[in-house]
């Protein structure tokens, strides 16, 4: 299922919700209250993956790092190359290296 057949009024709420944030303590609190320990750990996992494609990591070398799985790792991967260019969006603006 690609995000476009999901588009509609709440989902442009829940995105400009995120958008108002304006500092790191206001995501962890409004993140917090959004999702689950483990759903927050999954983001910051697939992020973190992502992260470490750009950077030329190995898919051990990831695995290591990160404690994710390779069908994890293959996914993101895909995303990356074929995805909606989100990853590479933020990465390039956040300037991660």
């Amino acid at each position: 299922m690609h995000i476009d057949s999901l588009k509609d009024k709440a989902l442009d709420n829940l995105f400009n919700g995120i958008l108002a944030l304006k500092t790191i303590e206001e995501c962890y609190q409004f993140f917090d209250d959004l999702c689950t320990a483990n759903e927050i750990i999954a983001l910051k996992q697939r992020f973190q993956v992502a992260t470490l494609i750009k950077q030329g990591k190995t898919y051990a070398e990831i695995e290591q790092i990160t404690g994710t799985s390779s069908a994890t790792i293959s996914r993101v991967r895909r995303a990356l190359e074929y995805g909606s260019n989100g990853y590479n969006t933020v990465i390039d603006r956040l300037q991660i290296k």
